[in-house]
C-alpha cells in the first residue's frame, strides 16, 4: 500500500508505503507511516489550498495496481475557546453562514450535484464562512464544495426533537454517527460532529414525573454514548449538540455538560417576544455556562417575498420584518467575541409539511427562495461578511408595486432601501439626484416619491475611488385617494383586516383597506379578524386556504363591517 502527497501542481510532496498480507474476503487494519509537509500552505476561507493524496493497493509480486483512491487533502488547525471564540490556523475567525437543506423548487430531494455545489456557492457569495449541513448528512458534492470553495462545515446525524428508547434506536443512532465520520472523515472543510437537535422540544410524560425522568436519564445516557463514539473515532475535531430556548431544561438535564460545544436555537422576536431580547440572552446563556464554547446554530424570520409591510410587526412575514430581525440579530452576534459563530435559519426555504400560514407546506426563513432567488436578507448578510464594496438596491426583483395617492394624485412615497458596505449612498429617481444618505448597519433607507408609470432607481457610491452602481425599473400604480380625480383609474385590489401588500401570482398588487374618508373610499365600522388563542398573529388567520396559492387574500378580514364605501363620480 502506497500513499503519494502532491501539490497543486502535481509536484511530489513526500511518500509513506506499508506492506501487508491478507487473505481472500479478509480485512486487514493498517496504519501508514506518517509524511512530512515542510511550510505547509494552511487551508484556510481565503486560501482554502488542496494537496493530493494518491493511495494504491499493489499486487506486490506482479507491481499491479489492484485499486487506487485519490482524496484531496487540506492541512489546518483550529480551537475553540469560551471567552474568545474559534481560532483556525491561529487566527480569531467568527464562524458566519446558514443551515442548508437539500430540497429544492419542484425537484424535492432529489437534487441534480450541480445544485447541490451552486447553494455552497452562493454561500460563499454572501461572504459566509461556514455551512451547518442540518439535519442530516447529505451529498458528498456538498462537502466537497466546502472543500474546494473554503467553507468550514458542521455535519449531525438526524436526532430530532426526541428520542425512542430502546435498544434497536440506540444501535441506529450509534451506526449513523460512525458512518457519517468515516464516510466524511478526510474532509479538510470539516471541524464539527453534531449528533441531537433540539432533543428535547417534544417532552414526553408531562403527567409522571418518575417517566419524564427516566425518559430525560435515556437521553442523557444516548447522548454520552454518541460523544464517546465520537470522541474516540475522530480525536481531532469537536463535538456539538444544538438546543432549543429551554436553556435550564438542558443544563437540569445534563446535556450541555456532554458536548464539547453547545450551539442554541433562539428565536427572540419571532415565536415569541422581541428581537431586542437576544443579545441579552446570550449575556445569560454565556453567564450560566461560562467554560462552554457556544454557537448559535439556528435563528431566523419567515420571509415571504410577496408580502410587504411599512408598520412592520412579528409574524407578518414581510420582508420589511425580516429586515429589522436580522440587523439586530447580526449586531448582537458580531459584538459577542464569545459567540463562536452562528448559522441563519435557513439558506433557502425549503418544503415543511405541516406548515399552513402565508404559504403552506414551505419555511420560508430563507435567505434565498425556494428556487435560489435572492431575498433583501441575503444581500444584509453580504454586506456584513464580504470585504469587497457591495451595494445593492433593496428587492429589485419587486418590479410591480402600487400604492394609495398623497396629497398630490399621482405620487406616492414609499420605502426603498439601498444595502451596502460603504460609507454613503447616493440615490437617483428618473436621472435626478434625491441627495446623499450615510449608510447605518449596512442600510440606508429612502422615501422614494414614485410616480405612476415607469420609475427608475439609480443607486451609486464611492469607495476608494471607485464607483459601485444600481439601477432597478419599477412599474408603479398610484391608486386614487378620490376617485371623482382619478383620470386613468382601472382597478384596485383591497385586503380587509390587514397591514400588509400582498403581490398575487398575476403580479397584482393587493393594498391593505383604510378608513373611509369624505369622498375618498374605505370601511365603515368592524375590526380586523384574529384568531382566539393564537399569539403568534396580531392579526388574520394562519391556516391553509383551499384552492388558491394567494392565501393572503383570504387569510384576512374585518369582522362586525357595516359598510364599504367608494365615492365614485
Amino acid at each position: 500500500i502506497t500513499s503519494t502527497l502532491t501539490d497543486y501542481k502535481g509536484n511530489k510532496i513526500d511518500e509513506s508505503k506499508f506492506l501487508t498480507s491478507a487473505k481472500t474476503n479478509q480485512s486487514v487494519a493498517f496504519q501508514l507511516p506518517k509524511m512530512q509537509v515542510v511550510k505547509p500552505n494552511l487551508w484556510s476561507p481565503e486560501s482554502p489550498y488542496l494537496y493530493l493524496a494518491t493511495t494504491k493497493l499493489i499486487d506486490y509480486k506482479t507491481g499491479k495496481i489492484l485499486d487506487e483512491i485519490k482524496t484531496p487533502v487540506g492541512l489546518r488547525f483550529f480551537s475553540f475557546d469560551a471567552d474568545k471564540g474559534f481560532f483556525l490556523n491561529g487566527k480569531p475567525y467568527k464562524l458566519m453562514g446558514a443551515s442548508r437543506h437539500q430540497d429544492y423548487a419542484g425537484l424535492g430531494n432529489a437534487v441534480p450535484k450541480t445544485l447541490q455545489v451552486k447553494d455552497v456557492e452562493l454561500l460563499k457569495d454572501m461572504g459566509s464562512n461556514f455551512l451547518r449541513v442540518a439535519h442530516y448528512p447529505q451529498d458528498q458534492a456538498v462537502l466537497e464544495a466546502c472543500d474546494r470553495l473554503g467553507i468550514l462545515a458542521a455535519v449531525e446525524i438526524p436526532i430530532v426533537n426526541e428520542i425512542t428508547e430502546s435498544v434497536a434506536f440506540t444501535a441506529n443512532s450509534k451506526a449513523m454517527q460512525l458512518e457519517m465520520i468515516k464516510q466524511n472523515y478526510n474532509h479538510p472543510s470539516i471541524i464539527i460532529w453534531a449528533y441531537m437537535n433540539e432533543v428535547l422540544l417534544r417532552m414526553r410524560h408531562h403527567d409522571d414525573p418518575e417517566r419524564k425522568k427516566q425518559y430525560l436519564a435515556n437521553i442523557e445516557k444516548l447522548a454520552q454514548e454518541l460523544e464517546d463514539l465520537t470522541r474516540k473515532t475522530d480525536p481531532n475535531r469537536y463535538t456539538l449538540m444544538s438546543n432549543h430556548g429551554d436553556v435550564n431544561g438542558y443544563i437540569k438535564a445534563g446535556l450541555t455538560k456532554i458536548p464539547m460545544l453547545v450551539g442554541w436555537n433562539l428565536y427572540q422576536g419571532w415565536y415569541g417576544g422581541k428581537s431586542e431580547d437576544f443579545g441579552p440572552a446570550l449575556d445569560k446563556i454565556h453567564q450560566q455556562i461560562p467554560d462552554k464554547p457556544m454557537l448559535i446554530t439556528e435563528f431566523g424570520a419567515d420571509v415571504d417575498p410577496r408580502i410587504h409591510a411599512f408598520a412592520p410587526i412579528r409574524f407578518d412575514k414581510s420582508l420589511e420584518y425580516g429586515m429589522l430581525y436580522h440587523q439586530i440579530y447580526l449586531k448582537d452576534i458580531l459584538k459577542r467575541p464569545f459567540v463562536a459563530g452562528a448559522a441563519v435559519w435557513n439558506l433557502a426555504d425549503f418544503s415543511s409539511a405541516t406548515r399552513e400560514e402565508t404559504m403552506p407546506h414551505v419555511n420560508n426563513k430563507g435567505l434565498l427562495t425556494l428556487d435560489r432567488k435572492p431575498k433583501n436578507t441575503f444581500f444584509l448578510y453580504k454586506a456584513n461578511l464580504q470585504t469587497k464594496p457591495f451595494l445593492k438596491i433593496g428587492d429589485g426583483s419587486w418590479s410591480f408595486r402600487s400604492g394609495v395617492a398623497d396629497s398630490n394624485q399621482n405620487e406616492f412615497v414609499q420605502l426603498v432601501q439601498v444595502i451596502s458596505n460603504t460609507d454613503s449612498v447616493e440615490l437617483f429617481a428618473n436621472g435626478k439626484s434625491l441627495g446623499k444618505k450615510v449608510v447605518t448597519e449596512r442600510v440606508s433607507n429612502w422615501d422614494f416619491p414614485f410616480k405612476d408609470g415607469l420609475n427608475q432607481i439609480s443607486a451609486v457610491s464611492i469607495d476608494k475611488g471607485i464607483k459601485i452602481e444600481d439601477k432597478v425599473n419599477i412599474n408603479f400604480v398610484v391608486q386614487p385617494r378620490w376617485f371623482k380625480d382619478a383620470q386613468t383609474f382601472k382597478q384596485i385590489n383591497i385586503l380587509l383586516g390587514s397591514q400588509r401588500q400582498f403581490i398575487d401570482h398575476k403580479n397584482q398588487v393587493w393594498l391593505p383597506s383604510k378608513i373611509f374618508e369624505a369622498n375618498s373610499w374605505g370601511s365603515i365600522g368592524g375590526e380586523a379578524f384574529k384568531v382566539k388563542g393564537n399569539s403568534r398573529q396580531s392579526y388574520g388567520s394562519d391556516k391553509n386556504i383551499n384552492g388558491t396559492i394567494d392565501d393572503p387574500i383570504y387569510q384576512t378580514q374585518l369582522v362586525g363591517l357595516e359598510a364599504y364605501q367608494l365615492a365614485v363620480p
